[in-house]
């Protein structure tokens, strides 16, 4: 009898670990990589978001040197970027702006925070990562969608309210502000932990407000910027690992001052004891040594 029970706990014990090795190898990981996009966690944006009670509020703690949210510096002058808070709207759609003035008619706008009404109590939210930062369709939107007892929804969707408009701009900074030198990601992570820990929102690349094409906005990139935005998708199943590495080029034309972005893709597909092969957008296959 006793024998019989062991045979079947250790064949009980077998099929789990094998569960969890099968779920193990299925895995997917889709995060932005740029030095830029490290600089400012949206997740955290998003908590700050949530938690003010208005935007004059919300762009303060977005640049509290104590808070240390925000760590970009994306002309790498050595000294963390001030993102002020410029708002538009249509009708019942909010398109909130982060924008970060870098010269006196040089702007790159960071992310938009777009608030939408559909009822009375009903509204959809996210925060969209702009791609020259962050890379195609990266979203942050909550998990729930009873967003309407947040303090700020509240103060946006007042009866008399004019949109908010920051009255920042280039070396003319508020006074509680001081520029500060960015710090590495591994000092940044735990500054954010506490709010990026938090399950209230989550990352995803679908769109949930559709409404935002109704507002009258143009997103504006700058010159100046120099770190580059790289995607990274990593899948693992049955031994083969694919890596697809999506990224955004920034051009400007000296003579016209337009910017052009060029959108690539790389995929590398890696098996165990064989070869690793290149697949680029073109379609040409390209075959790499596997390094030792």
């Amino acid at each position: 009898m006793k024998q019989r029970f062991l045979i079947s706990t250790t064949l009980l014990l077998l099929l789990v670990s094998y569960s969890l090795v099968s779920a193990q190898e299925d895995v997917m990981i889709v995060a932005p990589t740029s030095e830029a996009a490290e600089g400012l966690d949206l997740k955290a944006v998003s908590e700050l978001f949530k938690d003010s009670e208005n935007l004059e509020e919300f762009e303060k703690s977005l640049n509290d040197p104590e808070l240390g949210i925000n760590n970009l510096d994306l002309d790498e002058n050595g000294e963390v970027d001030f993102i002020r808070v410029i708002e538009e709207v249509a009708d019942d759609t909010h398109v909130i702006i982060l924008q970060v003035p870098l010269a006196e008619n040089e702007f790159q706008d960071v992310a938009t925070i777009e608030v939408a009404k559909t009822s009375d109590t009903g509204y959809n939210m996210q925060v969209h990562g702009n791609e020259v930062i962050y890379g195609v369709d990266y979203y942050v939107a909550p998990t729930r969608f009873q967003i309407h007892t947040w303090p700020i929804i509240t103060w946006i969707y007042r009866p008399v309210y004019r949109p908010y408009r920051s009255v920042f701009y280039f070396k003319f900074y508020p006074r509680w502000w001081r520029p500060y030198r960015p710090v590495t990601i591994n000092v940044y992570r735990p500054r954010t932990v506490k709010l990026t820990s938090r399950t209230t929102f989550t990352v995803t690349k679908t769109s949930r407000v559709k409404s935002v094409t109704k507002v009258n906005y143009k997103p504006r990139s700058s010159t100046l910027v120099k770190k580059k935005t790289k995607v990274t998708k990593v899948t693992t199943s049955g031994g083969k690992t694919t890596t697809v590495k999506k990224g955004v080029k920034k051009t400007t034309n000296k003579k016209t001052g337009k910017t052009r972005i060029k959108k690539g893709t790389k995929k590398t597909i890696k098996k165990k004891g064989r070869k690793k092969a290149t697949v680029k957008k073109s379609g040409k296959k390209t075959r790499v040594k596997r390094k030792k």
